[in-house]
C-alpha cells in the first residue's frame, strides 16, 4: 500500500508541471469580438466568422494590420491560419507604430506605419511561410530558401499552424511543427502583435486570410 501511494505521489509531481504550463496560455481572440485589437495602416476589412478572424483585401490601399493594443516582450505565440492562394499575409511580432515620423535603423518611418518583425504567410511557389521579414525597415532577415523541410510543411488551401517563440534576442518559428526561422536580433525587444492583409494594388477580387486559435504564453511572468 505504501509503495502504491508513493508511486501515485511521484506520478502527480511529474504530471503537475505540464498541467500548470497548459494553464498559462491566454487567448488573444475570444471568438466573439475584437476587444483588445485595433486596425492600423490600410483599409482592408476585418470581420469575425464563427470563431475566426477574417481579413479581406480591398483594392488601392496599403498593407493593413489588425493590432493588439497590448505590447509583448518574451512569449510563445500559437495560431492557425488559412490563406487565399494569391494573397500575401503575415503575423507581426514585437512590432511598432509611431504617432509621429521617426528614423529607425537609418530609415524614416512615417506616422501610422506598422513596422517590425513579420512571420511571413506566403502561398506562392517559393513557400516562405514561417520566414521572418522586417516590415517597413530592413526587409528579409531569415529567408527559407535553404530550409526545404519548412517549405514543404506549408499546406496550400488548408489550415496551417504557426508557433513563434521570442526570448531575448532570439526569435524562432515553426510551421506545422517543423522548424522554420531561427533569428538572433535585438533591435526591438517588445511590441505589438498584428495580423496583416497585404495590399493587392488595383486587384478587385476579394482575397481572404483567416486566423483562429490565437493564444499566447508570456514568459517570465
Amino acid at each position: 500500500m505504501l509503495h502504491s501511494l508513493f508511486s501515485l505521489a511521484l506520478l502527480v509531481l511529474l504530471v503537475a508541471p505540464t498541467v500548470v504550463a497548459a494553464e498559462e496560455w491566454t487567448p488573444l481572440f475570444d471568438g466573439k469580438s475584437l476587444d483588445g485589437w485595433e486596425q492600423k495602416g490600410g483599409a482592408a476589412k476585418y470581420r469575425i466568422e464563427g470563431e475566426e478572424i477574417v481579413g479581406t483585401s480591398v483594392p488601392n490601399t496599403s498593407n493593413s494590420f489588425l493590432c493588439t493594443k497590448k505590447h509583448y516582450g518574451d512569449f510563445i505565440l500559437e495560431l492557425d491560419f488559412v490563406v487565399h492562394p494569391k494573397l500575401n499575409s503575415g503575423v507581426q511580432v514585437r512590432s511598432q507604430v509611431f504617432d509621429e515620423p521617426k528614423e529607425v535603423a537609418g530609415k524614416k518611418i512615417p506616422a501610422g506605419r506598422v513596422h517590425g518583425y513579420q512571420v511571413e504567410i506566403d502561398p506562392s511557389d517559393r513557400a516562405w511561410s514561417g520566414g521572418i521579414y522586417d516590415e517597413g525597415r530592413r526587409g528579409w532577415l531569415n529567408k527559407l530558401e535553404d530550409n526545404e523541410a519548412a517549405r514543404k510543411a506549408f499546406k496550400p488551401g488548408e489550415w496551417n499552424t504557426f508557433r513563434v517563440e521570442c526570448r531575448g534576442d532570439s526569435i524562432k518559428t515553426w510551421i506545422n511543427g517543423v522548424p522554420a526561422a531561427d533569428l538572433k536580433d535585438d533591435m526591438t525587444p517588445e511590441g505589438l502583435i498584428a495580423l496583416q492583409v497585404h495590399g493587392v494594388g488595383a486587384e478587385t477580387e476579394p482575397r481572404d486570410v483567416r486566423w483562429r486559435n490565437i493564444r499566447i504564453q508570456e514568459l517570465g511572468k
